[in-house]
This record gives structure tokens, sequence and C-alpha cells, in this order.
């Protein structure tokens, strides 16, 4: 079980994260599901930034 998941460990990613923005996109609409993401990106660059100490 574990060496398929290693095999396919970024298909199933990707379908995990296909599978959550549909229900996302489902439940709130496509423009608030867009303002999610977008904030989302900000604080993962922002994350990233701090951990690496890159100035912006």
């Amino acid at each position: 079980m574990t060496e398929l998941i290693k095999d396919y460990f970024w298909p199933l990613i990707g379908g995990i994260i296909g599978l959550l923005l549909a229900v996302l996109i489902i439940t709130f609409g496509f423009f608030k599901t867009l303002f999610v993401l977008i904030f989302m990106a900000i604080g993962i660059s922002a994350g990233y930034c701090i951990d690496k100490k890159v100035s912006i």
C-alpha cells in the first residue's frame, strides 16, 4: 500500500486538491473561491519568505 502511495503521490494530491476546489466552487461560488485562493497564495508566499528570510 505504501509503495502505491509513493508511486502516485502527486497525482493523488492533485486529485484531492481538484475535489476540494470543486466542492468550494459548488458551495460558495467561483468568485468567493477565487478570493480565498488568492489570499491563501499570499499567505503561503509570506510564510515562505519568513521561513527562508527572503526580503520582498
